[in-house]
């Protein structure tokens, strides 16, 4: 465990297929990724995380315009826990239908299923650690202890900064 999880595209370069420009919710990304498998509410964070962290690094532009915290558990959008605390540690249901934003920008759906292939096979524990050895959430947390509360922003700088870095030491080897 530990390995940085990077996007390739089923042709090899994520580039070609999103079209700059396009900006959902992240209530419509969450729904979109339940459209693929139950997961809990955890896992369904940090899915929205990495599209989110993911998509900006590539584009330069903001997937969604919700807030990303660094909570003790990794990233966490708070509109989302919002959403979906009801659920608690339970999976939450799948999604019959994608949400109209996402149906109409076919481009968007991909590059989501395209984080879900990469990400998907992970549990929200797995994606939880992965996320808590990468410098935007730690960056965040500054010097807090493991379980000390934290509604600090993580930077888009550091975001775009680190994912940046992570592409190019794949390009690399």
């Amino acid at each position: 465990m530990g390995k940085i999880y990077y996007l390739r595209g089923k042709k090899g370069n994520m580039l070609a297929t999103v079209e700059v420009g396009a900006v959902t919710n992240v209530y419509d990304v969450a729904k979109t990724f339940l459209t693929f498998e139950p997961m809990t509410h955890k896992k369904l964070q940090k899915l929205c995380y990495y599209a989110y962290s993911w998509y900006l690094t590539l584009y330069g532009k903001k997937l969604f315009n919700n807030r990303i915290e660094a909570w003790v558990h990794g990233p966490v959008c708070p509109d989302l826990y919002h959403e979906y605390k009801h659920y608690g540690w339970q999976e939450i249901e799948m999604v019959d239908e994608l949400p109209k934003s996402i149906a109409e920008n076919p481009d968007v759906y991909e590059f989501i299923k395209e984080v879900f292939d990469s990400y998907g096979h992970l549990n929200g524990d797995e994606l939880e650690y992965l996320t808590h050895m990468e410098e935007p959430w730690k960056e965040a947390r500054g010097e807090l202890g493991d379980l000390e509360p934290c509604t600090e922003k993580i930077k888009d700088e550091v975001i775009i900064r680190f994912y940046r870095k992570v592409l190019e030491d794949e390009q690399k080897d």
